[in-house]
């Protein structure tokens, strides 16, 4: 497909339409051209004396669909009224073309529950909020109600104290990479002669940061170590690094520490023991699914079977808050197959469910091969575990949504009562600091009283991080410049 853009430049939000019609595509980008042959869509605007005429011209498959609209030149926020116009007709013609209607309409921000709070919280009744995105944004009548009752679920939780902060500890190893990550994560066993320098330095950069926290009298309300898979570490290093931040940090206030223990060829008593004693209330036990097959397919290297122990010795061990992950549309799966995951997870009975739908982001290895995964029925997969786990007593607690996702589909987060992640309500409704340690991470400052968000982002990959650790210090900065209002 190739978008053509004549007098205008609205190449990211058209791109972000194209892409719900057409995920894990690329396009071509032209300008200033009105001809083409084959798949193309022709977006344009030509100013005229009073008004600007907007114009979506879209071939696809020998067909053609046409759409146009006009806005005053005079017009308050006359640019972004174009663009949201052209993107209107494009996704109009798209629709039209495709006979695709996708279930959150013309949405392509990856926050649809923050954008409904920040419109309640403005004094907006809530019949013009689905109104308006009903009409204007074309959401669907089950993801408008879908979307108010986690935003419903999250009122209690959104006024976290002004000087609190969450924590997030990074570890971007794993013992194997899946062909659907996009993190950046590095096999433990091509990597590993990295993680004893890497464990030294995030050691070093907990304590930095702690002394800046404490200057300028931030509290720590929740701890996330994530990564990669945090468990591929030794039981003594992931130690050492949960030690460090209790020595440095007064975690005496935290409400939730969470430790992603992931990947069940990573667990062992030993790992869980370290864990446990050293504070963290909260793990997250993944398998994405409990059919064997389609582990392989995505080169996780362990069976359903172990994951069924790793979860047993957890229990065992006195872990009270587990969670679990699956995800929808994986290569070789079946909406049979995926509903049997979700039936085996509901009876655990976890504390909480977490369900993604497969992204094809352009760092996997899946990435270009749409072919695998284009006819997995993931919207009855997603629509099934909606209902079977809300049956269940789990309710939806968080929602985000990416790029190139299988069906313009979302993440959510279900939970028991009383088990609703704190952290991940913070980082997806951006009410909070996050203050971010390790490769990979990223720091997100926010001042609610301003609505100022700003993000200092660490080095990405790991040998980078231990060979310029000093000057990404210098970074540390940002934070306290931010806090004081320095420009």
């Amino acid at each position: 497909m190739t978008l053509i853009f004549c007098g205008n430049s609205f190449k990211y939000e058209a791109e972000a339409v194209a892409k719900l019609f057409f995920p894990g595509e690329s396009f071509d980008f032209l300008y200033e051209h009105l001809l083409v042959d084959g798949d193309a869509c022709i977006i344009r605007r030509k100013k005229c004396k009073n008004y600007s005429f907007c114009f979506v011209t879209a071939s696809l498959g020998g067909k053609r669909e046409r759409r146009c609209g006009k806005v005053k030149n005079d017009a308050q926020n006359y640019e972004k009224l174009c663009e949201q116009i052209l993107c209107r007709l494009l996704f109009l013609c798209l629709k039209e073309l495709t006979g695709i209607s996708p279930p959150w309409g013309m949405l392509t921000g990856i926050r649809p529950v923050a954008f409904i709070n920040k419109l309640i919280d403005s004094g907006i009744a809530r019949d013009e909020i689905k109104k308006n995105l009903s009409e204007d944004f074309f959401v669907s009548e089950e993801k408008l109600d879908f979307a108010f009752e986690i935003s419903d679920m999250q009122r209690p939780f959104l006024n976290p104290a002004k000087n609190s902060f969450s924590l997030y500890i990074s570890v971007p190893f794993c013992p194997s990479r899946c062909s659907y990550c996009s993190f950046v994560s590095h096999s433990i066993e091509s990597a590993g002669k990295l993680v004893p320098d890497y464990v030294k330095k995030l050691c070093e950069e907990i304590a930095i940061t702690a002394e800046i926290a404490d200057k300028l009298g931030l509290v720590p309300d929740t701890v996330y170590i994530g990564g990669g898979t945090p468990t591929s570490l030794e039981a003594e290093q992931l130690f050492k690094i949960m030690e460090t931040a209790a020595k440095n940090f007064n975690l005496s206030g935290v409400r939730e520490y969470t430790v992603e223990a992931g990947r069940a060829d990573t667990v062992t008593e030993e790992k869980l023991i370290a864990i446990k004693s050293a504070g963290a209330t909260r793990i997250s036990i993944n398998p994405q699914t409990m059919n064997d097959d389609v582990l392989k397919a995505i080169g996780r290297r362990h069976t359903f079977r172990q994951f069924l122990d790793s979860y047993a010795l957890a229990r065992n061990l006195g872990f009270s808050n587990i969670n679990m992950d699956l995800i929808a549309g994986l290569p070789t799966d079946t909406l049979e197959s995926f509903k049997t995951s979700v039936d085996k997870a509901i009876e655990l009975n976890p504390e909480s469910i977490t369900v993604h739908t497969l992204t094809l982001k352009r760092s996997s290895n899946l990435f270009g091969d749409f072919e695998k995964v284009k006819d997995n029925p993931v919207g009855k997969m997603v629509s099934y575990s909606q209902k079977a786990l809300k049956n269940a007593g789990y309710r939806p607690y968080y929602l985000y949504r990416q790029k190139n996702t299988l069906d313009n589909l979302e993440n959510a987060g279900y939970a028991k009562k009383g088990y609703e992640s704190l952290y991940n309500i913070f980082i997806m409704e951006e009410i909070q600091t996050i203050l971010a340690v390790g490769a990979g991470a990223s720091t997100k400052l926010v001042n609610l009283s301003k609505g100022n968000i700003k993000r200092v982002y660490n080095y990405k990959f790991p040998y980078e991080y231990i060979g310029r650790f000093n000057m990404l210090m210098e970074r540390k900065q940002e934070i306290i410049d931010f806090f004081e209002g320095v420009d």
